[in-house]
Order: structure tokens, then sequence, then C-alpha cells
């Protein structure tokens, strides 16, 4: 879902006030740079409209927050200071929680990784010991960081399950039920921090426009394979989320008609013949049996046959249910991403292979198939760009940047 970024009220919480005006100041400030780059002073205040003097007083207030930094340069034949957006002082979080772990990230505005923490979580914990676990592995990844808890413009948050737009709450998440009806303003009481909560495959494809060698692709699926099948849509440079929120739900497309039930109520869904948990379920019968994603990767590499023609019967199957996506959407690109994503072309053969079968052949020969290179940080570092950025455009989230520079 989009987030909600903190309102532009004053300490009185009235808007329109004197802080308020200098809040939207500091936005044009900010804005004009992260547009068009260093500029100096005066070409600021030509560039904003707002008098030199203006613009001294808000550089001075960002630079004492560590917002912005100056440099000298020669501007006209004269010397004059250039300031730029510091990728230094405010940071954001993003905190992926999978069914098996939990990860948070800190990074800074110019999209560097600053920090990571991650730990494997009990499936039987629940939503406030997942919360718990995370504040505590926030610590110490501000700590790793070197930064106060002060420098966080905010937290995005990302869970395998969708989020319904007209609340603000999860909803149908049936890979992790503990978190039903848990919504923003929850978390944000828990972590003490503004708080952005979307679905994780939403979360891997922001990642990967942003943070990936795909940055800027306008129209692109990312696609979680772990223990439920998610994708996530950025159609035309915006994400796709639908009319309550409720998308990208590939694993829950049938397959076969007749074929075992889904947990959805279903039968024959993508996630009954190609979630990771029906791979592990099938490979415990074979005689190099895998207990874990890791153990797939690693015999999957080792060419196991039981292994590979499990992964090849996943493959197809993934692979026909992309072809629909593309015959309705025709994206430029489909990003595989989850736990096996390590399996690289062993596993993206059988994909690939299963979508030329299907998609109409001028779709299928346009449309490039990937694996994603983020790995398992895909999630937390689009979560940490649902704070840098409005979901699907390429501007920061100015809101969260103001409040930081007028409250801290």
């Amino acid at each position: 879902m989009s987030p909600r970024p903190p309102g532009t009220r004053d300490g009185s919480g009235q808007p329109g006030s004197q802080s308020a005006l200098r809040l939207s100041n500091q936005e044009r400030i900010i804005r004009t740079l992260l547009d068009l780059g260093p500029l100096t002073q005066a070409e600021l205040s030509r560039q904003t409209g707002l008098s030199t003097a203006t613009v001294s007083n808000i550089v001075r207030a960002l630079l004492d927050r560590e917002l912005v930094t100056t440099s000298p340069v020669t501007s006209s034949g004269r010397r004059a200071v250039a300031v730029s957006v510091s990728g230094n002082g405010a940071v954001a979080v993003g905190i992926d929680f999978g069914r098996r772990h939990t990860r948070v990230v800190v990074a800074s505005l110019a999209y560097e990784l600053i920090a990571e923490e991650a730990i494997e979580t009990d499936l039987e914990q629940d939503a406030r010991g997942r919360l718990d676990a995370a504040a505590t592995l926030l610590a110490h990844a501000l700590a790793k960081a070197d930064r106060p808890r002060a420098s966080v413009l905010g937290v995005g948050v990302g869970i395998p399950g969708s989020i319904d737009l007209r609340t603000g709450t999860a909803a149908d998440s049936s890979i992790l039920p503990e978190w039903d009806g848990v919504s923003e303003d929850a978390i944000a009481s828990r972590l003490k921090l503004p708080i952005y909560l979307d679905n994780d495959a939403n979360l891997g494809a922001l990642a990967e426009v942003t943070w990936g060698p795909h940055t800027g692709t306008a129209n692109l699926v990312f696609v979680k394979i772990a223990t439920g099948i998610g994708a996530g849509l950025i159609l035309n440079g915006t994400q796709h989320r639908g009319s309550i929120g409720v998308t990208g739900e590939l694993g829950h497309t049938p397959i076969h008609e007749h074929g075992l039930l889904c947990r959805c109520g279903n039968r024959g869904c993508l996630e009954t013949v190609a979630s990771t948990s029906m791979m592990l379920e099938l490979l415990r019968r074979s005689s190099v049996p895998s207990t874990t994603t890791g153990d797939i990767v690693r015999n999957g590499l080792a060419a196991d046959r039981a292994t590979l023609r499990v992964i090849d019967d996943a493959g197809l199957a993934i692979g026909r249910s992309l072809a629909t996506i593309a015959n309705v959407v025709n994206p430029e690109k489909f990003i595989i991403g989850g736990p096996l994503a390590g399996l690289g072309e062993v596993f993206l053969a059988p994909i690939r292979q299963g979508f030329e079968r299907y998609a109409i052949p001028v779709v299928a020969d346009a449309t490039i198939l990937a694996m994603s290179s983020l790995g398992d940080k895909a999630e937390a570092l689009g979560a940490a760009s649902l704070v840098l950025q409005q979901p699907g455009s390429h501007t920061f989230a100015m809101g969260s940047l103001s409040s930081f520079a007028l409250t801290s």
C-alpha cells in the first residue's frame, strides 16, 4: 500500500503555521537538490523562488542535521558554496518479516546499505514476539551503523500477506496468520517510529527498480517463490495495488483443476505444485533428502537427479503462470526472487521453457526473464525504499525527511 508520510503539522498541530511554511520550503529545497544535483544558494533561490535569506536559513538548519553538505565551487567566476543532499545523516530502515526469518537493514539517503541484522525465527512466535525481536535487531543495526534513533526517517515493513488499503491492516496472511489485522499504527506503537507497511513481493519489485540492475524499468514483475508465491507489479512506472490492495496472488492461480487442496480453499493452485514447501515435501522422499531451501539450492547445483526433477516441474508450472500475466499485462521483465534465486539458470531454464510454451510468441520474444541479484535482502531493501520514495515514483518521501528536519 502507499505509505502514509507523517503529517506536515507543527508542534501546535496547526497546518498553515509558520513552522508548516518552513517545512514546505525545506521540501522545495531538498526536492530541487535531488532533481538537479548540487546547486549554489543563489541557484537554489532562482530555482525555488525563495529569497536568498530564506535559502540561507534553511541550508544552515539542514547542515546542522547533516541532511545536506556544502563544498566550495566557482560560479560565474566567483567563489561560491555548492549545496547537495547528504547520504551521511538521516537513514531509512527496512524490516522483512518472513515465515522463518526477520531481517533489518539501514540505508542512507544515497541508497547505500549501511548495516544489516537478521535472525531465524520460531514458527510459533506471535506478532508481538516478532516485533520485539525486530526492535532488538533495529537497535543493533543502528549501533552498527553508528546512527542514533533520531536519525531514522521511518521504517518500511514487509510481510508475506496482502495489505488492505481500506484499513491499512494485514489481511488474509495465511502464511503468517498471526499478523492478520495487525496495522501500521500497532507496529508504530511498538517501534516508536513512522511505519510504512506493504506486501513483501511489492517490496521486492520496488527494490528491483531502485537498488538492482533494473533501476528505472517502467514495466516489471517481481515474483517471490517461497512458502507462498507472490508477485509485485510495476506498471508504467507505478506500483499496481488494485482497488483494495490484494494483487499479485500468483500462488493461487489454478494449475490443475483436480489437484491438491490449497490453503486458500481451492484445488490445484500453483502453490500446491511449485512452492518451496511442496518441493521440500517431495524431496524428503529422495535418496538425497532436502530439509531446507538451502538444501534445494545446494543439491540442485550439484545436479542431484531427484532435485532437478522437482525443480523442473516447479519451473514449468511457474512459467505457465507467468505467461498468463504476460499475455494480459505485457511487462518488459519478470524478475525471480526468493530463497531459490541462488539456483540461477538451473531454475530459470524450466521457468523460461514453460513461459515460452504458453506465452504469445511476440510477447515471449520481447520479455526478459532473470533471477534477482539482490538475494535475500530484496524485500528489506524494498522496505527501506518505502521510506525513501513514494511507491512507484522516483521522488523522495519528503514528508518523512522534513519531519525529521523539524523535530530532531
